[in-house]
């Protein structure tokens, strides 16, 4: 496993990404190298003790980001919104990041910030349904009806478009929870990602 620190404010043990050995080591790489980051972001550390959780978030993080049924920046604006709904700013600022870095405007990175509903978001009529139907993921799942997906199909989006968008909102309601119940969530200034156009 190799050397763990804690960190003020998070309340798990975190693997050295120097001291790593093992599967959580061959891990870390595959990480950088989905990520495109030269280091490994502190929300996959938060499972570095446990390499078999750690692989199932680093599986979940591919599937998404690792395919093209959608275009990477709604990808991104589904995980930042997403995180926004659940209040996460750690995740918000990753993945606003991100966001900016495949072509999201100031005005998308605003809205996600400011905004309290999807119809509030500058995206085309296309994507609002989208928008609206991955909203329910967050705001009650359960309340999602058969007229939402055939809104979002009626705008276009494909049936393996749609299960990606949604999965997508479900993988970052997982990944919200985990990083505000660890205490790594509570401030975007815990992101590193986030601060990359700082430095």
């Amino acid at each position: 496993m190799g050397m763990t620190t804690k960190q003020p404010g998070i309340r798990v043990p975190l693997v050295d990404e120097e001291h790593a050995e093992g599967r959580t080591a061959e891990l870390y790489e595959e990480i950088k190298a989905v990520t495109g980051l030269p280091f490994v972001p502190d929300m996959f550390r938060l499972t570095s003790t446990n390499p078999r959780l750690l692989a199932v978030v680093v599986a979940g993080y591919g599937g998404i980001f690792g395919g093209d049924t959608l275009p990477r920046q709604l990808k991104e604006l589904i995980s930042a919104w997403t995180s926004k709904l659940n209040g996460c700013p750690y995740c918000v600022g990753t993945h606003s990041w991100f966001l900016s870095q495949f072509g999201g405007s100031d005005e998308l990175l605003e809205a996600v910030s400011n905004a309290n509903t999807a119809e509030e978001l500058p995206v085309d009529e296309r994507t609002m349904p989208l928008m609206q139907l991955v909203t329910k993921v967050s705001t009650g799942a359960y309340k999602i009806t058969d007229a939402d997906w055939e809104r979002a199909a009626a705008a276009g989006w494909s049936d393996a478009e749609m299960l990606e968008a949604v999965f997508c909102a479900c993988l970052f309601a997982f990944i919200n929870r985990l990083v505000d119940a660890t205490g790594l969530g509570s401030s975007v200034d815990r992101s590193r990602i986030s601060r990359l156009g700082d430095e």
